[in-house]
């Protein structure tokens, strides 16, 4: 006859403990294994804090490299285009139409090389995090004015004109106007260089959420859509005849980035070969707090 326990398949004292110690060695077993997870995650984040340590100091050593070799280089090049000056005013003798032309190029070619050079002295100091940003308050008339006259003296191609257009419905900007004239400046200098007849037209408009969009657009070459979104990268350029025919370091674009982003803005471009291209930034009409830092 069976027992209350056997007709209620209740388990026996041995198989509730053998049950028991099943679980308690499934439980070490978890732990051994939470245990190891928890020792790998420790050494990915030791691994990953050493890899960010040695990124800062790679990133420091880069721009000190920039900023030293920047210095350097200022020395000689502004001794070369002081003797092109000298000797394109005459001062000790005259010159040749052939000697003209060719120190005219060493000229042309000295203030490019000293673009280049601005350029990676500032893109080093925005790196390294010692960029100013001054904002005060300022007009576009004013802006676009100083702009004409910069560019006035390297307007020589006469199929290319350079068209401001007076801004409209546009409020004054408390931003750090010299930075947002380099940022024009740069996208202005490409449009003139990749743009042999036509125009390139300077425009301010408001945008939304408060933002002011400046744009430089001009009738030149074009950009394909597979390049834009490694227009604004260091060191990028195009692969095209103009470009292999037409000096530059790629770094102008990265640093209008940049320079962009710390005036609390963006950058961007809409472009089409054989059409052309326009490059715009938007800041807002007020400095960001980070900027006041």
């Amino acid at each position: 006859m069976n027992t209350p326990a056997q007709l209620l398949d209740v388990p026996s004292r041995e198989e509730l403990l053998a049950q028991l110690a099943a679980s308690r060695q499934d439980v070490e077993s978890l732990r051994s294994e939470l245990d190891e997870t928890n020792r790998g995650v420790l050494a990915l984040y030791a691994e990953l804090d050493a890899q960010a340590d040695e990124l800062r100091q790679a990133t420091e050593l880069k721009s000190r490299f920039l900023a030293y070799m920047s210095h350097e280089f200022r020395t000689p090049i502004g001794s070369v285009l002081s003797i092109a000056r000298l000797l394109l005013d005459r001062v000790d003798g005259p010159l040749t139409d052939e000697q003209e032309r060719q120190v005219k190029f060493i000229q042309e070619t000295s203030v490019e090389f000293s673009d280049m050079v601005n350029d990676l002295l500032d893109l080093a100091k925005v790196e390294a995090g010692r960029i100013d940003i001054s904002p005060d308050w300022f007009e576009m008339v004013d802006l676009f004015s100083t702009l004409r006259g910069m560019f006035k003296p390297v307007l020589t191609n006469p199929d290319l004109l350079l068209v401001f257009e007076e801004p409209h419905d546009v409020p004054k900007l408390f931003s750090d106007d010299r930075k947002l004239a380099q940022i024009l400046r740069n996208f202005i200098s490409n449009a003139l260089k990749f743009t042999a007849k036509g125009e390139v037209r300077v425009s301010a408009r408001r945008g939304e959420d408060g933002m002011v969009v400046f744009s430089v657009a001009d009738t030149g070459i074009g950009i394909a859509s597979e390049f834009h979104h490694a227009m604004f990268k260091d060191f990028n350029q195009i692969d095209s005849p103009i470009q292999k025919r037409l000096r530059g370091t790629g770094l102008g674009l990265s640093l209008s980035k940049k320079l962009a982003e710390l005036l609390g803005g963006t950058v961007g471009l809409t472009s089409e070969p054989g059409v052309g291209s326009t490059f715009f930034v938007a800041i807002p009409a007020g400095a960001p707090e980070a900027a006041h830092g």
